[in-house]
């Protein structure tokens, strides 16, 4: 059914569908308006036979659903932000004991300074943790995966989260096909775990593991994450079967066909891209886009494939690998390895920093001419960077840095 809606409404709902027994949240922003109408639609009787559980913390968010997880329950949660990073014990535990759960990450970003707009800092810094990340683009795109998300981590049986852009998508109101509850269910069968906790069957689970057994439970985290990589495009392709309409998959290819220059990026900013490539194609600028859906597990063969023909390689990422630059980058130029490509890094958007299409028009022309930086930040002011790496080598107590920037930017005369 289409309805004009908001983004977390519209999760909370194809959550909702997937028929959730547990749900453990607690709110933090922006991911508050999903857990909000979940909690409603539990106590309502929307929901049945779901429990929604309030606690105290995002770590005891993460226990919880670990505990109902093992008992047997299909469980989901959510987050954002600090509280992904207060959970992160719990989140390793929940991908090393290879539970299902669910978890909406919307994507924002980490401080310090604080700041609670989009960026993709959060989800990367749990890159590594053993979870499945896809990444959706728009609001359909994101309801859609969460009725992936649950019936892949089941097979699997690993944890999943679901990636959105924090307000950019989660607080926008569009118009979302809301599948129906009898669609749901012929997708997503009924929760049938392949490992549970019985009293009849008593078993530890967590339990110490030595340096004799360890490196080959780690290596089995591995492979079953290479396993996904079959069986997300197998459940992309039998949703579209049921639901009528593409979503999720591996990678996401716009304009490819005849591209010297190849875009990738992850999530919403993907829109902006699309727009900006069209506006460049009308002028007769061969360039095209790769948006990746699956970032754990990495395609590496599907990206290798995708670009193997184009020239010019773009990465624009909503993260920063302090002290070495490009999260997703780094793992592009693995697919690459081998290949002849002219390789661009754009940092761009940290902290919720408008990306506008002026903005790509500039930077992609720049790297069609290969007069861009290899690691470039979009927009970055370097006359207020400057201003303080002055402060900093004439006065050793210069103080903190992001109140010296917002005092500096602040003292600007305006324009009349």
């Amino acid at each position: 059914m289409l309805k004009q809606t908001e983004g977390s409404h519209a999760v909370a709902e194809a959550v909702g569908l997937c028929r959730p027994e547990v749900i453990c949240a607690y709110p933090i922003s922006p991911q508050t308006h999903i857990v909000e109408a979940l909690g409603e639609m539990a106590t309502s009787g929307e929901i049945a036979n779901c429990e929604y559980i309030n606690v105290e913390s995002e770590f005891a968010a993460m226990s919880v659903a670990i505990g109902s997880s093992a008992a047997g329950a299909r469980t989901y949660t959510a987050t954002a932000s600090q509280g992904l990073l207060f959970m992160a014990e719990a989140v390793y535990n929940a991908s090393g004991l290879g539970l299902p759960i669910v978890m909406t990450v919307a994507n924002r970003a980490i401080g310090a300074p604080i700041n609670i707009w989009n960026d993709h800092t959060d989800s990367m810094s749990q890159r590594d943790c053993g979870w499945i990340q896809l990444f959706a683009e728009t609001n359909q795109e994101a309801a859609d995966l969460h009725i992936q998300a649950f019936k892949l981590g089941e097979e699997l049986s690993l944890p999943v989260m679901v990636c959105m852009d924090g307000f950019i998508l989660t607080h926008a109101y569009e118009r979302v096909d809301i599948p129906s509850q009898e669609q749901v269910d012929a997708f997503l069968p009924p929760y049938s775990p392949r490992q549970v906790l019985d009293p009849a069957r008593p078993v530890s689970i967590g339990a110490m593991v030595g340096p004799e057994a360890f490196s080959e439970v780690r290596y089995l985290a591995h492979a079953k994450q290479m396993q996904a990589l079959d069986l997300i495009p197998r459940i992309a392709s039998e949703f579209k079967d049921i639901f009528g309409r593409d979503a999720g998959g591996l990678v996401r290819p716009y304009r490819l066909e005849d591209a010297d220059t190849v875009v990738i990026a992850l999530g919403s900013v993907l829109g902006t891209i699309k727009d900006t490539i069209d506006e460049m194609r009308a002028d007769g600028i061969k360039i095209g886009a790769l948006g990746i859906n699956s970032f754990r597990p990495f395609p590496i063969a599907a990206v290798r494939r995708a670009l193997s023909h184009a020239h010019r390689i773009v990465v624009l990422e909503k993260s920063l690998a302090v002290g070495i630059g490009g999260v997703v980058a780094t793992d592009v130029r693995l697919a690459l390895d081998g290949l002849d490509h002219n390789f661009y890094t754009i940092i761009a958007g940290l902290g919720g920093r408008p990306i506008t299409r002026a903005s790509l028009h500039r930077a992609f022309r720049l790297a069609m001419h290969d007069q861009l930086e290899r690691l470039h930040f979009l927009d970055l002011s370097w006359d207020v960077v400057n201003r303080e790496l002055d402060r900093e080598r004439t006065s050793r107590m210069s103080g903190p840095i992001a109140e010296n920037i917002l005092r500096d930017i602040n003292s600007k005369p305006r324009a009349a």
